[in-house]
């Protein structure tokens, strides 16, 4: 846990397309376990979307724990952590679900990126880092309504949103 003096101000960056972008408030604990997959991904894999199940949702407001501009509510431990080893293409990371799914995404450079309905089919979520770094990615799936967990699916893709 990062005391009081390790809190500080950063500048925005514009890294995602579609991504709000934040410091570190409180947190999730980004070095936990995920709570469904571990995946290693180097530039150029196939298949090219990959999916992984999980359930949206948690008790944790990421408004609150990780940035005002973050929405839903998720888990402490990410759904799912990736290790990605970069090239040239964008990295996008997306949810599909018939319910009102959010991300919230941890990535290599420290910052938090968070995105509501930004996916496809409206209440999905999308974030792409178009020059994306090689390292860990903690992969959040929210729900956008306290209590609702649905089934889910995060997509990752060098070439698409779904």
């Amino acid at each position: 846990m990062m005391g009081k003096a390790g809190f500080r101000s950063a500048s925005v960056a514009a890294f995602a397309l579609i991504a709000g972008v934040a410091t570190p408030v409180a947190a999730q604990d980004t070095s936990a376990v995920p709570l469904y997959h571990k995946v290693e991904l180097a530039a150029g894999f196939t298949p090219d979307p990959q999916f992984f199940a999980v359930t949206s949702g948690g008790s944790i407001s990421a408004n609150a724990s990780v940035s005002s501009r973050c929405a839903g509510y998720i888990a402490n431990a990410p759904d799912v952590r990736l290790h990605y080893t970069s090239g040239s293409l964008p990295l996008i990371i997306s949810t599909r679900s018939s319910g009102d799914t959010t991300l919230v995404v941890h990535a290599p450079d420290g910052r938090w990126y968070c995105d509501d309905d930004g996916g496809e089919s409206g209440l999905n979520a999308m974030v792409r880092f178009n020059s994306p770094q090689s390292g860990r990615y903690a992969i959040w799936v929210g729900s956008y309504s306290s209590g609702e967990n649905v089934q889910a699916e995060v997509a990752i893709s060098e070439l698409s949103s779904q």
